[in-house]
């Protein structure tokens, strides 16, 4: 038999001493299975069933090229700016391009909109503060938007790591996503282009609570330096069901976030997916007498107007299903009142601070119970997509 001559053959290879137990029991396995199980039997019911996967597995991939083909005749309908940028420059081609197929897809997937682009100048330097979803595909959606109806190129902080994983360097390049400090920030915008940063980073996609969209910004002050160095007007920015779309898990949340404050690594799994509608709301342009006032100043400010547009704009306790439901009906807002967001606050184990209130830590988890200090070192971090 093939089979028995391959594992014949295995076992006749000179294994590494390491290796050799590992290759022993795994083949050992292999002949368990060869012996015990009916191949035959198993080859019959996959023949048997055989027309049943046709039968479900065919629409499916029939509806993905239907949608494929939605997304390509979107492409194409920014064919001419994509020509046009081609002529410019050969990475702007691929900029527009791939800003294209983005669109296209948050369209398709996500009923995406961008609502306040008349809050983006044509000309001159902004700085989009935002609120970070479990992944920053609205950051994506806007970038899209922009480059394809403004055409100008929104800058980005990112965090440290993303520039750690292979293959993602280039693309970084192309759409201007650095790591940047507080002064090459401040600088970027002193040459009068857009940048974003999201304060809270990669703690706030992976463990602010979906109930009550909590904003995880600790003690970190870089963006409000940047914006008094740069005298740069703030643009506050909240998408509704970000963090619908993906999620973490409840379990084990606060063990993850405990290796994450130790580590960096940000080690907790993400699920999701979901096609729920998502809302870029752009607020007004926010200014501050940059010769008076303070960092705490301005990320009070600036937490505050955002915690009002999570309040005004997006249904709490956050729900995929109603997220979904949304992209074929109006959201039937509920409001929820502090008492009862401290008490979901509460029952996830974060501090009794209202999420509505003024305070500097919005939710701060309890010390006792994740053993998390407030890490002074962070005070000049930006935070990042």
């Amino acid at each position: 038999m093939a089979i028995s001559e391959w594992i014949q053959a295995l076992q006749d290879v000179a294994w590494p001493g390491f290796l050799q137990p590992h290759v022993e029991v795994l083949l050992l396995w292999i002949t368990w299975a060869v012996d015990y199980i009916d191949l035959d039997y198993l080859e019959y019911l996959l023949w048997l069933l055989l027309p049943f996967f046709i039968l479900f597995i065919f629409p499916i991939f029939l509806v993905l090229f239907i949608y494929g083909c939605v997304i390509f005749v979107h492409i194409y309908g920014h064919r001419h700016q994509i020509r046009e940028a081609y002529h410019t420059s050969y990475w702007e081609g691929a900029r527009v391009a791939i800003a294209s197929f983005w669109d296209g897809v948050g369209n398709v997937w996500h009923g995406y909109e961008l609502k306040g682009i008349e809050n983006v100048p044509d000309e001159g330097s902004a700085l989009f503060i935002y609120y970070h979803g479990c992944l920053p595909l609205d950051v994506y959606y806007l970038i899209s938007k922009l480059v394809i109806h403004k055409n100008r190129s929104l800058h980005c902080v990112g965090d440290k790591f993303i520039f750690k994983i292979p293959g993602w360097r280039p693309l970084c390049k192309l759409f201007s996503i650095t790591a940047g400090t507080v002064e090459e920030c401040t600088e970027e915008l002193k040459e009068g282009n857009l940048l974003c940063i999201a304060p809270g980073g990669v703690r706030e996609a992976l463990f602010s609570d979906p109930n009550v969209y909590d904003i995880l910004w600790g003690k970190r002050l870089g963006f409000a330096k940047v914006i008094i160095g740069s005298k740069t007007p703030v643009i506050p920015m909240f998408t509704e069901n970000c963090r619908e779309s993906f999620r973490t898990p409840e379990w084990g949340r606060s063990f993850f976030r405990w290796i994450y404050e130790k580590t960096k690594i940000p080690l907790c799994p993400i699920y999701g997916g979901f096609p729920v509608k998502m809302i870029t709301h752009l607020g007004k342009p926010i200014y501050f007498d940059f010769d008076t006032v303070t960092p705490e100043e301005v990320r009070k400010t600036v937490k505050r107007e955002i915690r009002s547009m999570i309040k005004e704009h997006q249904r709490l306790p956050g729900s995929v299903w109603q997220g979904i439901a949304q992209r074929w009906s109006a959201p039937s807002k509920k409001k929820t009142d502090e008492p009862e967001q401290a008490e979901l606050l509460q029952r996830n184990g974060a501090g009794t601070t209202s999420p509505t209130s003024d305070s500097e830590d919005v939710v701060v988890l309890r010390r006792e119970r994740s053993g998390i200090d407030d890490d002074d070192a962070e005070i000049d971090e930006l935070g990042g997509i």
